[in-house]
């Protein structure tokens, strides 16, 4: 009996110095990555860089085989859209300063456009539920250049606010035939007029679109006998100024370096070594915030360092190269580790991974996702798996492992969902995805790397490593089979869906690309399929995102709608019944 206890309180303490062990390993890893030096790792950065190398050096140490360009898949983004030289704005053939008196708006299309200024309050028209606005009432805008109010009015209805969005405003004003838009910035501060950003979607609206300052647009309404103070908040506004407008548009694209890392731990198996499972996380955030760039606190400048979202999951999965590689015994299938980039500007590193895989996506069993795993509660820790329904052999597996755990498991279907697995879930590649919950400090500059929960984090690992292993090994292969998806809640206020997953980047002004159609929504029904391109609804154009959610916001449930979408180079219409 004493021999057994013994050996009963050394395994016990072999256990808990493997999981300080562990513990210390991720507290390092995260602690790097959600630094302030790293300035919150935005891609094409240069703490965008220096994690890439982190994470590679780390995968190295820990025995993995770098594959791709010495580990490195590399490619550029999209970072920033700028003013180009050329830009050149004459009102009443006065020329005008840019930076000073005006700027692109960074959708803007380039282009030279001459006309007459139409003045249309706050560039509105909508009705839905008892709202009704009309700011082009009493005019007429066909080949003129509209004058608008960025924002809205103080008082107005939350109804109206779905609508305030300036590209939304700039695609009412373009289906009314204008020529180009000119927003009046609200900011009355001569030294720093200015607060223009990229807002992720490379797409333009089409026509010219500036931001000149208020005092710039005070010396017009004064000419033109009105008051801009008296009009600010006023409503259904409308008038022909006698001023005219020469434009010329130039916008940059400015593409920043980036890279996935990628690298291998090769199966044991001579014939399941082929077959590979993708263990990914991203490694990319915010940066220093600010507007458009995803943060909850876009006023604020300063270091977002995203310890949980993600630094948390990349932590993760070079843990559990390091378990897998010094296991005794190889698992029989090839496991691949994937840090991803770009993940908060649109999944950017997994479409790319997909698009140009360094193996056959035939060939990938299923894809493990570690997002924002670090911050378990610390009474009634839950951790949410993701994907459960796109293997049918999911749900027996998990079974397995959910005895006795510290923590309860609350699982989900559905494949798609806001990270990088959904851009394996598209090519029909079962998934699931590993997420700790939300958290206040989620996108803001508070996520940081004292208020990981360590203990909770390396019992979640030690979960996923047993169902990681289990498929590893096992010599049948996963089913594959579309989740069923759950009824779609509404974000934003709108209150109809298409059921589709839309291209939220947008590649050029061809139409939006459609990534996945939801199992039993409105388009799949209609026939509507992935890798069509919507170029219209109802005959209204549609060229991105901002475009489509527009339209949807003019829509009903239960109305039946024209889809025009563009397939194998044809277009289609496709009535779709919302």
């Amino acid at each position: 009996m004493r021999k057994i206890f013994v050996s009963a309180i050394f395994s016990c303490v072999l256990l808990n110095a493997f999981s300080q062990a562990i513990e210390n390993n991720i507290k390092q890893s995260i602690y790097f990555l959600a630094s302030d030096s790293l300035k919150g790792r935005k891609p094409g950065t240069d703490g965008d860089s220096l994690s890439a190398f982190y994470i590679r050096a780390k995968l190295k140490e820990y025995g993995t085989i770098p594959i791709c360009e010495h580990g490195f898949q590399r490619f550029s983004v999209v970072t920033d859209i700028v003013p180009g030289k050329n830009n050149e704005l004459k009102i009443n053939n006065k020329l005008q300063i840019i930076n000073k008196d005006f700027i692109p708006s960074t959708f803007s299309s380039n282009n030279t456009v001459d006309g007459e200024l139409v003045f249309a309050g706050y560039g509105l028209n909508f009705e839905q539920d008892s709202t009704k606005w009309n700011d082009y009432s009493n005019v007429e805008v066909k080949d003129k250049i509209v004058f608008i109010f960025e924002g809205m009015p103080e008082n107005a209805s939350e109804n109206a606010r779905k609508f305030s969005k300036s590209r939304t405003k700039v695609l009412t004003a373009k289906d009314k035939g204008a020529k180009a838009v000119i927003f009046i910035h609200k900011s009355s501060d001569i030294q720093k007029p200015f607060d223009i950003s990229f807002d992720k979607t490379i797409s333009d609206a089409g026509i010219p679109v500036l931001y000149i300052t208020w005092q710039k647009a005070q010396e017009i309404f004064k000419e033109n006998k009105l008051d801009i103070e008296k009009q600010v908040n006023l409503s259904n506004i409308s008038k022909n100024f006698k001023t005219n407008v020469h434009i010329v548009t130039d916008v940059k694209k400015i593409m920043s370096p980036t890279h996935n890392i990628v690298a291998e731990i090769e199966g044991s198996d001579a014939s399941l070594k082929n077959e590979y499972i993708v263990i990914g996380a991203h490694y990319d955030h915010l940066g220093m915030g600010g507007k458009d760039s995803g943060s909850r606190m876009p006023d604020t400048i300063a270091v977002h360092n995203g310890a949980d979202d993600n630094a948390s999951g990349v932590a993760g999965i070079l843990e559990l190269a390091r378990m897998f590689s010094n296991a005794p015994v190889k698992p029989k299938r090839s496991l691949l580790f994937v840090a991803f980039t770009g993940e908060e500007m649109g999944l950017l590193g997994s479409k790319q991974f997909v698009s140009t895989p360094p193996v056959s996506l035939k060939n990938i069993v299923t894809m493990f996702n570690f997002d924002m795993i670090g911050r378990a509660k610390l009474e009634k820790p839950k951790l949410s798996i993701g994907g459960t329904g796109t293997a049918t052999e999911f749900d027996s597996i998990i079974k397995l492992y959910e005895i006795n755990l510290p923590f309860e498991v609350s699982k989900s279907p559905e494949g798609y969902g806001p990270s990088d697995h959904a851009s394996f879930y598209k090519n029909n590649i079962p998934v699931l995805f590993f997420n700790s919950g939300l958290h206040e400090d989620y996108h803001t500059p508070f996520d940081d790397a004292d208020k990981i929960n360590f203990v909770q984090e390396v019992n979640i690992l030690d979960f996923s490593y047993n169902i990681i292993n289990n498929i590893a090994n096992s010599n049948k292969k996963l089913t594959f089979k579309e989740s069923e998806s759950k009824e779609e809640k509404s974000s934003g206020g709108y209150k109809v869906t298409l059921g589709i997953i839309p291209d939220v980047v947008g590649s050029g002004d061809k139409g939006l690309a459609v990534e996945g159609v939801k199992k039993d929504g409105p388009a799949e029904k209609a026939g509507i399929k992935k890798g069509d391109t919507i170029t219209a609804i109802n005959g209204l154009q549609v060229t991105n995102i901002y475009d489509y959610m527009s339209r949807l916001n003019t829509l009903k449930a239960g109305q039946a709608v024209d889809v025009e979408v563009l397939r194998e180079g044809k277009k289609e219409i496709i009535k779709v019944k919302l």
